[in-house]
């Protein structure tokens, strides 16, 4: 019984899906924010274009 237990091996294979889900998932948030910090600028500088273009 207790070889039965040390040779199971899905408990192992469910840990390591959940680590990759999780490693997934920070670089998705980390690629979101810097994407979310890009996309803020971008904006940043169409408003400001604007905004020089309508007061000439």
């Amino acid at each position: 019984m207790i070889m039965k237990f040390i040779r199971e091996e899905e408990g192992a294979t469910a840990i390591e899906y959940g680590l990759i889900a999780g490693l997934v998932a920070v670089a998705i948030i980390l690629a979101l924010t810097t994407l979310g910090d890009a996309l803020e600028v971008l904006f940043d500088t169409v408003a400001d274009t604007v905004m020089d273009a309508a007061t000439n």
